[in-house]
């Protein structure tokens, strides 16, 4: 970036030189606009990557146009391209958008779209592409990223640059059509209209893969930063319970996708329309339509160009204050039918429970009335949308006819010919459209502004989790001296606020297999959970062998979508484990009826019956061979005589694992070494006694 600020203040100075001594104010004003420019590109490494993009663009685009323009002032504008010389005001312009793009960098919410933006452009990560003829390549993902954005970049602004040179084709296509000149007609139409309007087409193609693949890959590396930020140090659970935000699924899989794609299209597109507004502007200020103010002698130089200006510039602050209300609307219904579609899933989870008990009526009810919300808001955004299209549709009507009610006196007084006419009223409608970008657009940037707020709460809900008050840090984790576990000085709470546990000091290990009991309430589980470091409420230090290997059970264990070898194999991948040890470990646990349908997939958390899903839970621990394992009423669903036969299986399977188990039955004493019982405290919280030997069997 110095490099270039250098090259760009080298080129100012050398204009500001040339305009002195040629007293052109337009020459100076562009090197003064330079000298700004190569200011603001030195400062630009401050700036978002995301932004850096743009500012390196404009600041090689004022070095490219200001070269011309310097050359065309010295007459050495090549006339075969059939367009007219660049003048000093395109550069400059150039510069000025580079500075703005400077300055909007300090609007909050252009500073969180380029924030959120920029990790893609940045990425070290390597990946494969395949590009003809070259073939396939290794290339890091962001360069790829950077490639592909400015590539879409030149393209976009070529594209422009064929629009305006068919716009001089329409104008010297109609004078001949005026003039009934054949020969010159028929030029226009072969060696003009044709050659540029086939390149348009090629470079529109191009411009539709390099779309497409930049999309794609900015959404799949959006998809996997954010799952695995969400995934990570069990930040998902923490963030559940703090209930901060609510449908992180749909953060992820629909308001990355809608931040891609809208982030997209209104970045080149307002790109585009900024290139369109610049050169269809040097055409509408060059028409000699003479506009006095009545009453004076004062001439407005551009009149059509300011009539295109303060039109659109009206139309679009109209706009604002119809839309605005848009924003919050949208927030609120994407809120609204994403907790529609997680009501949905929670039924299907649920079928058998819900069938059991006869709960579809209340399923019903709650259906309707989460519906009923979705309907409520659903009212508000189409009488907002019903008020802000009556106004744009009627504007855009109103913008067919204004050119050519502007024009017309002209026309038929003899001032400009047809073919400028026609030309002229095609530069208005660009010129407007250019301007009225916002306007045609603003119901999608509500929508982009709501997913935007929606991922940068997610963000800020991951980050309270990874480093905040909920964090894995707010129970302090160390490496025990020894090959026990332990917890010191330790209060647990409830999501609340409220104390449930506290205790000075609990020793686990000392023993083969600890029994943890108490009554219900007493924040067995939740102990269980600070030990496993996923309870994020509380403060104490929790001392974990180096290197231990913990696996926790629940009472319901999870069972992934997928095959059953899959389910087994959890956490670790589907093939992780021979078939000769899956075999042999669910006949261990008495499941041994499953083995031939290791790979069918199914549903297997509605399939199995709850005791099947606690023993197959039982086998993974079986594959595992974790340094500790801890059961929390891991076998309640077993018949007594069945849970003896698993907690056996457990002892001899595996005998170098250390296990701590809850549980209410009287049974189970038998099945441990030591008894630690959660004992009650006057101020309501509950305290593990130290352990005690378990009496004999």
């Amino acid at each position: 970036m110095r490099l270039l600020s250098i090259l760009v203040a080298a080129l100012a100075a050398a204009t500001l030189v040339i305009g002195q001594q040629a007293g052109s104010a337009a020459l100076i004003g562009m090197g003064v606009i330079g000298l700004l420019l190569a200011v603001v590109t030195f400062r630009s490494p401050v700036l978002p990557f995301f932004l850096r993009i743009f500012s390196s663009v404009f600041a090689i685009e004022y070095l490219v146009f200001g070269g011309a323009a310097i050359a065309a002032q010295f007459g050495w504008w090549p006339t075969t391209l059939g367009l007219p010389p660049v003048p000093t005001s395109l550069p400059t312009t150039v510069g000025v958008f580079a500075i703005l793009i400077y300055a909007i960098s300090f609007v909050p919410v252009i500073g969180r779209i380029a924030r959120i933006a920029s990790p893609f452009f940045e990425s070290d990560e390597v990946t494969t592409g395949n590009l003809w003829p070259i073939g396939p390549f290794q290339v890091r993902l962001g360069r790829l990223a950077v490639a592909l954005f400015v590539f879409l970049i030149v393209i976009n602004q070529a594209q422009v640059g064929i629009t305006l040179r068919i716009s001089f084709f329409s104008r010297d296509m109609y004078d001949a059509l005026q003039n009934k000149d054949a020969s010159a007609f028929w030029y226009q139409q072969l060696q003009v209209f044709v050659p540029w309007a086939s390149i348009w087409v090629i470079s529109g193609l191009i411009e539709l893969i390099a779309n497409y693949t930049l999309l794609i890959r900015w959404r799949q590396f959006m998809a996997k930063e954010y799952s695995q930020r969400w995934l990570d140090h069990a930040t998902h659970y923490r963030i559940a319970l703090a209930g901060t935000v609510d449908n992180p699924d749909q953060r992820i899989a629909e308001d990355t996708r809608s931040f891609v794609n809208q982030t997209y299209n209104f970045a080149l597109p307002l790109l585009s329309q900024v290139s369109t507004l610049v050169s269809f502007s040097i055409v509408l200020w060059s028409v000699p339509a003479v506009f006095t103010l009545p009453g004076t002698g004062l001439v407005i130089p551009g009149y059509i160009f300011w009539v295109a200006f303060f039109y659109a510039a009206a139309a679009t602050w109209i706009t604002h204050l119809i839309g605005r209300p848009l924003i919050r609307l949208e927030f609120e219904q994407e809120k609204r039918e994403a907790n529609f579609r997680f009501a949905l899933a929670r039924l299907r989870e649920y079928s058998e429970q819900i069938a059991l008990m006869v709960g579809e009526p209340t399923e019903r009810a709650h259906l309707a009335r989460r519906f009923g919300d979705i309907v409520e808001n659903f009212y508000r955004l189409v009488w907002r949308r019903l008020k802000l299209t009556s106004f744009t549709f009627s504007y855009n009507q109103l913008s067919v006819v204004m050119p050519t009610i502007i024009l017309a006196p002209y026309y038929f007084a003899g001032t400009i010919t047809l073919g400028v006419m026609m030309q002229v009223a095609g530069a208005f409608d660009r010129v407007q459209a250019a301007l009225s970008f916002i306007i045609n657009s603003y119901s999608s940037i509500a929508q982009y502004l709501a997913a935007i707020s929606r991922l940068t709460t997610f963000e800020a809900a991951i980050a309270e989790a990874q480093h905040g008050a909920i964090s894995e840090e707010a129970l302090g984790r160390e490496s025990s001296r020894d090959e026990s576990l332990h917890i010191r000085d330790a209060t647990l709470l409830l999501p609340n606020g409220k104390p449930i546990v506290k205790l000075g000091a609990l020793d686990l290990g000392t023993v083969r297999s600890t029994l943890l009991i108490g009554p219900s309430g007493s924040g067995k589980s939740t102990l269980f959970r600070a030990i496993a470091g996923i309870w994020p409420f509380g403060d104490g230090k929790v001392g974990i062998p180096a290197e231990a290997d913990i696996m926790l059970l629940p009472q319901r264990p999870y069972l992934p979508q997928g095959s059953l070898r899959a389910a087994l194999a959890y956490p670790a991948e589907e093939g992780a484990y021979d078939d000769a040890a899956i075999r042999a470990a669910m006949e261990k646990v008495k499941l041994g009826h499953l083995t031939e349908k290791l790979d069918e997939v199914d549903l297997w958390g509605q399939r199995l019956s709850g005791g099947e899903q606690q023993r197959l839970a039982v086998a993974r621990a079986l594959l595992s061979k974790p340094d500790w394992l801890f059961l929390d009423e891991a076998t309640a669903s077993l018949d007594e005589k069945l849970e003896g036969e698993i907690y056996a299986t457990i002892d001899r399977e595996l005998p170098h694992t250390r296990i701590v188990s809850i549980g209410h039955r009287a049974t189970l004493r038998a099945m441990h070494d030591a008894i630690v019982t959660m004992e009650p405290n006057a101020d309501g919280t509950f305290t593990p006694t130290p352990a005690v030997k378990a009496p004999a069997a």
